[in-house]
């Protein structure tokens, strides 16, 4: 095996990789992106079972050997990319080609083991094209304290802007946590596999989804503040905090205790 780039770990456990590329269901009639492919563990098992599978991978040499593997199957296509600079939308089969089938408006599916460091980046980047209904469902790989903080409930002292964020876009399934020895070379942490079905819930909340993110995001700037305190820092002033402030919501909460639903009534309030 080739010596690890990037801070990277392989999965190497066979059970592991069936159970995640199963995880998606059925992709006969699918495209799939998998990001961060590696040696193509799980894209050997990925490989037969999508329409179309498209491998977005960082690092030049591993893109090159399973360029090199791949060649021979057309419906598979392998990009040496950074999935942060990757336009989903560009992915999508054209009417006409042999894996344009199943209903349209088509979508994609994404999987893939995410690197610890910038798992939140990459999510974010999904949440982006989530918004457009681009995405049907994503499973995905990651250290299992941020898994943990993604899935937690307002109130709980793990709940944050990432939670909220995900919450907003998605709804999650813990599937399961595979130890440090499933992987070559082991890595200091438990990682956790999370399925994501997307369902942004911007119509349901009836928030606009540019202005309700950069609301959000606001009123997380600063956890040891509460919500009033980082609302003000944002540009609020007493007298409209004051007048909208609802009901649901205790005047010296801090954003990690308060539901979405209660943001989004505080929310409209304001605008």
């Amino acid at each position: 095996m080739k010596k690890p780039k990037l801070g990277q770990n392989f999965l190497i456990d066979e059970d592991a990789c069936r159970r995640i590329a199963g995880s998606l269901g059925d992709t006969s009639t699918r495209t799939v992106v998998e990001i961060g492919p590696g040696h193509g563990a799980i894209t050997d098992i990925l490989a037969p079972r999508c329409a179309r599978l498209h491998c977005i991978e960082f690092d030049p040499a591993l893109a090159r050997e399973l360029a090199f593997r791949f060649r021979n199957d057309p419906h598979v296509t392998i990009h040496n990319a950074d999935i942060l600079q990757t336009d989903l939308a560009a992915l999508f089969p054209t009417a006409g080609e042999p894996w344009a089938v199943g209903p349209e408006p088509w979508t994609l599916d994404i999987l893939g083991n995410l690197p610890y460091y910038i798992t939140s980046d990459i999510l974010l980047h999904l949440f982006t094209f989530a918004r457009t209904g681009l995405l049907s469902r994503a499973v995905l790989m990651m250290q299992r304290e941020v898994a943990d903080r993604i899935a937690a409930a307002p109130g709980s002292s793990e709940y944050g802007a990432l939670s909220a964020f995900t919450q907003l876009h998605a709804h999650i399934t813990n599937l399961f946590t595979l130890p440090p020895g499933a992987f070559s070379p082991p890595p200091d942490v438990y990682s956790t596999v999370l399925r994501l079905d997307f369902a942004p819930r911007f119509t349901e909340l009836q928030v606009d989804p540019e202005g309700f993110n950069k609301f959000l995001r606001s009123t997380f700037m600063q956890k040891r503040k509460t919500l009033a305190n980082n609302l003000r820092t944002a540009g609020f002033n007493a007298a409209q905090l004051t007048t909208a402030w609802p009901a649901s919501i205790p005047l010296l909460a801090r954003s990690e205790a308060v539901p979405l639903e209660a943001m989004a009534e505080l929310y409209k309030a304001l605008n």
